[in-house]
């Protein structure tokens, strides 16, 4: 028998099975995992091979996964040194973002879409709160949205608390397995209560002290939606670092820059002091914007090389 696995908490999986019956599961024994090195073996989304183990009880054993579409890892919260899936077989992942209350950093943004980049994930950017903007904000979305839609990302503005772009993004999920990321209290959560006021999931307010959201959710889930498809809500993460990409490959991530390096003079250019460097010329003549350019510098600073 064959399941899809919609929630994770440790040592049991809530998976549904073909019959579309929600059972609880777990490994028993060591589960081979070929190239595998996460802290999760299971992440939500995998299609898993199941047996019966408990009939009374309508427990399953997990004998084996499926070959994943594609799957998105962070570092583990608990070892930096180890990867932890997110989330797999994925057609799309939403980031929500805000530019107040709490404002997410376009340093953020992009290494989330490097990485979703890295494991070939289209990205889809909701600036929720727009409810919040004044002249300053809407100015600032405005050059945001420009600069994200020119390097081919699609950008919604939306606002939960007046209905503003709620039935786009809805229309964007239809049919579609999608993560829902970002930071906590950009209104992830709120979203999903939206779309399933049943669930009445935990929200908080963003924390006066900090200025960053406080964590309401502790395992990604995934839910059906009435529409069709399936979205998955994940915790609230306050960093995302990068995982296994070399300094050298950075640059291919960048979908504006990774169309003019093989224009540059030396093939292993880095583009940052070398000579008749295609991507620095683009930045000079603003074909790319300077702060994709600074964010590209910042990180490149912060990958640290491993040797193998």
């Amino acid at each position: 028998m064959k399941a899809i696995v919609y929630k994770s908490t440790g040592s049991w999986y809530s998976v549904k099975n073909e019959e579309g019956v929600f059972c609880n599961a777990r490994i028993k024994g060591k589960l081979k995992m070929d190239g595998i090195t996460s802290t999760n073996p299971i992440a939500v989304g995998d299609v898993v091979l199941v047996e019966m183990e408990n009939e009374t009880e309508n427990t399953l054993t997990i004998t084996g996964i499926e070959k994943r579409s594609n799957y998105i890892t962070r570092i583990s919260p608990h070892n930096k040194n180890q990867h932890h899936i997110i989330a797999s077989n994925l057609d799309q992942s939403l980031l929500f973002a805000t530019l107040k209350d709490p404002k997410t950093s376009q340093g953020f943004i992009d290494r989330f879409l490097i990485t979703s980049e890295a494991y070939h994930i289209p990205t889809i950017i909701v600036f929720n709160k727009s409810d919040l903007y004044g002249e300053k904000e809407k100015e600032k979305f405005a050059e945001v949205k420009s600069i994200y839609e020119n390097i081919g990302y699609k950008v919604v503005s939306m606002s939960i608390e007046t209905g503003d772009g709620v039935e786009e993004v809805k229309n964007i999920i239809a049919n579609k397995t999608t993560l829902l990321s970002g930071h906590s209290g950009v209104g992830k959560s709120t979203f999903i209560n939206t779309i399933f006021p049943e669930l009445n999931l935990k929200t908080l307010e963003v924390s006066d002290w900090s200025g960053k959201g406080m964590h309401t959710t502790t395992f990604a889930e995934m839910f059906d939606i009435a529409l069709g498809g399936r979205i998955i809500d994940t915790p609230g993460i306050r960093e995302l670092g990068l995982v296994d990409i070399p300094k050298q490959e950075l640059s291919h991530y960048f979908p504006e820059m990774r169309t003019l390096i093989n224009d540059c003079q030396f093939n292993n250019c880095m583009h940052t002091n070398e000579k008749n460097c295609a991507v620095k010329k683009a930045v000079e003549d603003g074909t790319i914007h300077m702060d994709r350019y600074i964010s590209y510098c910042n990180i490149l600073d912060k990958i640290e090389e491993k040797s193998y």
